[in-house]
């Protein structure tokens, strides 16, 4: 998929980002491209440490990491960030790879419409990302869009 082609003097609206603390961002990053395919879009330092923005690019959302600032709260126990595999083969093999790397896994769990297939993976800060196949995300807004126009 390709990220939504956003002209120069786009201004942001909407939900664009999450923000959350990291102890390594070189951890941090190798799980997200690892098990989310997120990839570094911006980079820099900040006050307390180093700030990256990982974005999958198919929309105009980031995940802001802040690499030095306090762990104590994490995403969790159902926190969570949620990234949508194109199968159930795909979230299968992610969490083959994810046991073989010493990766916390809870689940799979197939719950069905509208839920559907998924599992928590906990990343190197204990947050936890959910990958899904079969999730009606979209459906839903799309219906609720339609039927607000």
């Amino acid at each position: 998929m390709a990220l939504i082609s956003l002209s120069s003097d786009a201004l942001d609206v909407g939900l664009t980002h999450i923000a959350l603390p990291c102890r390594s961002m070189k951890k941090t990053i190798a799980f997200y491209g690892r098990y989310a395919r997120m990839q570094v879009v911006h980079r820099r330092q900040g006050e307390m440490g180093e700030v990256v923005w990982l974005s999958d690019k198919t929309r105009p959302f980031v995940i802001v990491f802040l690499e030095g600032a306090s762990t104590e709260t994490t995403l969790g126990p159902l926190a969570h960030l949620g990234v949508g595999c194109e199968s159930r083969a795909e979230v299968d093999r992610l969490i083959m790879m994810a046991r073989q790397d010493g990766i916390n896994v809870h689940g799979p769990h197939d719950s069905g419409p509208p839920v559907g297939y998924w599992v928590f993976l906990t990343d190197p800060d204990g947050h936890k990302l959910e990958l899904s196949y079969g999730q009606e995300v979209g459906l839903s807004v799309e219906r609720a869009v339609d039927e607000n126009t």
